[in-house]
C-alpha cells in the first residue's frame, strides 16, 4: 500500500473527480481549446508567442484563490497543448491580471505587457511588463513598476509638448514590436470613452452622442508609445485615425485587445504582402480588423479596408495572434458563453473559457482578407466518410461543395433533434449574399440569434463550406474568405442528427470526418 499523506491523497482524489466531471460534460468542446479547470471567465486569449520550437499562449481566468491570472499552455502543433505553471498572478501592485500581448526579443527573452488592475497598495493600476528567458518560459519576473500608471483605472492624463492635458489609454496593451532598435506598443482606449460618456460597452450604454465630447475622443482609436529600453516609454500619438463618417465603425465603438502584425501573401505564410493587419475588438460589436499600410517613418498606420468577424453582437471576442516561424498570421478569439440563460449555470461548471480554432489569415490577391482553419487541424481527422449518419454529430468536420443558383439556400442543419423542433442552421443565402448561422431554434444556453456575414459568391464560382462541430461550438468557413463561429447548445446531445440543405443548389461533393478530441478532458 502506498504511503501517501492525507493532503496528497485528497488532491489525487479531487483531480480524478474533476477529470470525470469534465469528461461527462456533453457541452465541453473536445478540440477547441477550453480552460483546463477553474473559472475560465472572462476567458480572453492573451500573450501568444512562438519561441524555441514551441507555441505558447496565455488564457485569462478567474482563480478562486485570488483573482484574474494568466494560465499558460504550450504546443508544437497548435492542436495539442501542455500545461505550465501559471505565468502571471496578482500581487500587491496587481489586483488582477487583464489582457495584454507578448513579444520575443532578439536574445530569446519574452516580454508580456498586460493591464494590471489596482492592487492592495491602492492607486488606479496601469500597464506592466513581465519577462522570462528560461528554456520553457516558466519563470516570469515582473518589472518593478508600471510602464504607464493610470490616473484612473484604464486611462492616464498626461501633458503634450504644449502642456495640454491628453487622455491616453492605459489598458489592454498590444503586442510589442521592434523597429530600428526601438520598441513600440499600443494601449487600448475604452476607459477614455467611458470617462467621456461615448462608450457602447454593454455596461456603459449611452443613448445618444454627448454633445460636449470632443469628436477626437469618439470611436475606435489607440495610443502609440515608444521606448529604447522597454522600461521608459513616451507617448507619441494616436496610431491611426478612424473614418469619422461611421461607414466602417460606429462612433461608440472602441479599440481594445489590439494585435498588430504583418500580413503574409499566402495561407501558408512565406513572403509578406507589404500590408499589416490590426485585429481588435469593440465591446459592443466584437472582433474586427483593419488592413492597411504602416508608415515606419511617421509611425502611423493607415487603414485601407475594414472588416468584421462578429456581426450580430460580441460573441466572437478578444482576439490574439502571433507570427508563426513559417510566416503565417495565426489568430484565436474568445467565444462568449450565455451566462445568463437559466437553463445552464456555467459558473458552476468550473470552466467556460473556450477559444475559436486557430485561423490562418493572409492578404488575398484581390486585397481582401483570407481566412481558413490552420492546416494542423487536419491531423485530428479520422473515419473519413460520405455518410452523415456514420459521423459523431458532436465531434466532426464536414466539407460541402455546392453549385449555387439564384435564390439558393445551401448548407446544413446541425444539432437537430429527432422531431426537428430544435436545430442550428448554417447556410449560404444567395439572395442576400450572406453566410448565415441561425441559432433562433437552438437549445438552452445558446444566444438565440441569427448572425449574417457578407459573402458574395461570383457567377460560376462554387461554394465550399467547411463546417466544424465540437459539442457546444459550431464553426464554419466559406471559400477561404469568410467565417462564423459561435457557442451553440443542444438540450439532447445524445440524440442529435444532421441534414444537408440544398435549395436551388446542386451538392457537388460531401466529405466528412470524425474529429479526435485534443483537450485532455
Amino acid at each position: 500500500m502506498f504511503d501517501l499523506n492525507a493532503n496528497l491523497m485528497q488532491a489525487v482524489e479531487s483531480s480524478h473527480l474533476l477529470r470525470d466531471k469534465l469528461l461527462a460534460d456533453r457541452t465541453r468542446p473536445g478540440y477547441h481549446f477550453a480552460a483546463p479547470e477553474d473559472l475560465g471567465y472572462p476567458g480572453d486569449v492573451n500573450c501568444c508567442f512562438y519561441a524555441r520550437g514551441r507555441y505558447h499562449l496565455m488564457y485569462l481566468y478567474a482563480s478562486r484563490s485570488d483573482y484574474f491570472r494568466y494560465g499558460h499552455m504550450s504546443s508544437i502543433d497548435l492542436v495539442h497543448w501542455r500545461s505550465h505553471p501559471d505565468a502571471v498572478m496578482p500581487d500587491d501592485l496587481d489586483g488582477g491580471i487583464f489582457s495584454g500581448g507578448a513579444f520575443v526579443d532578439d536574445d530569446g527573452t519574452c516580454y508580456m505587457a498586460y493591464w494590471a488592475l489596482p492592487g492592495k497598495q491602492g492607486g488606479a493600476g496601469g500597464v506592466r511588463i513581465a519577462k522570462s528567458s528560461d528554456r520553457n518560459y516558466e519563470v516570469w519576473e515582473k518589472f518593478e513598476d508600471y510602464i504607464l500608471e493610470g490616473t484612473e483605472p484604464g486611462y492616464a492624463v498626461i501633458k503634450d509638448s504644449e502642456g495640454n492635458d491628453v487622455y491616453v489609454g492605459c489598458a489592454d496593451p498590444s503586442n510589442i514590436w521592434k523597429k530600428n532598435g526601438k520598441y513600440y506598443i499600443q494601449h487600448g482606449a475604452l476607459p477614455v470613452l467611458i470617462h467621456f460618456g461615448v462608450s457602447g460597452h454593454p455596461d456603459h450604454v449611452n443613448a445618444a452622442k454627448n454633445p460636449d465630447t470632443p469628436d477626437n475622443v469618439k470611436g475606435d482609436w489607440v495610443d502609440l508609445f515608444e521606448s529604447e529600453d522597454l522600461h521608459n516609454w513616451r507617448w507619441l500619438h494616436r496610431f491611426y485615425e478612424r473614418r469619422n463618417d461611421d461607414s466602417w465603425t460606429d462612433w461608440n465603438e472602441d479599440d481594445m485587445c489590439p494585435v498588430f502584425l504583418p500580413l503574409p501573401a499566402s495561407e501558408d505564410g512565406g513572403k509578406e504582402s507589404g500590408k499589416y493587419l490590426q485585429l481588435f475588438i469593440s465591446h459592443n460589436k466584437g472582433c474586427q480588423y483593419y488592413i492597411g499600410e504602416y508608415d515606419t517613418e511617421a509611425d502611423l498606420f493607415y487603414p485601407e479596408a475594414h472588416g468584421r468577424m462578429s456581426w450580430k453582437d460580441e460573441a466572437f471576442f478578444a482576439p490574439e495572434a502571433l507570427k508563426a516561424p513559417d510566416g503565417r498570421y495565426i489568430m484565436w478569439a474568445w467565444l462568449h458563453d450565455n451566462l445568463e440563460d437559466d437553463g445552464n449555470d456555467f459558473h458552476s461548471l468550473g470552466w467556460t473559457g473556450v477559444f475559436s480554432m486557430p485561423r490562418s489569415l493572409w492578404l488575398r490577391k484581390d486585397g481582401t482578407l483570407g481566412i481558413a482553419p490552420i492546416k494542423e487541424m487536419r491531423s485530428l481527422r479520422y473515419n473519413e466518410t460520405k455518410d452523415l449518419d456514420a459521423l459523431d454529430p458532436l465531434s466532426c468536420e464536414i466539407k460541402l461543395k455546392f453549385k449555387v443558383e439564384a435564390g439558393a439556400e445551401c448548407g446544413m442543419y446541425v444539432h437537430m433533434s429527432p422531431d426537428g423542433s430544435e436545430y442550428t442552421k448554417v447556410y449560404y443565402d444567395e439572395a442576400a449574399r450572406e453566410l448565415v448561422m441561425d441559432l433562433r431554434n437552438s437549445g438552452k444556453g445558446s444566444w438565440r440569434v441569427e448572425e449574417r456575414a457578407p459573402l458574395d459568391i461570383k457567377p460560376g464560382e462554387k461554394l465550399t463550406l467547411d463546417i466544424f462541430i465540437d459539442h457546444a461550438v459550431v464553426e464554419v468557413f466559406a471559400n477561404k474568405r469568410q467565417a462564423i463561429c459561435r457557442r451553440a447548445f443542444t438540450t439532447a446531445p445524445e440524440n442529435v442528427c444532421m441534414k444537408v440543405i440544398s435549395e436551388n443548389a446542386e451538392l457537388c461533393s460531401l466529405n466528412a470526418w470524425d474529429m479526435m478530441p485534443s483537450n485532455m478532458y
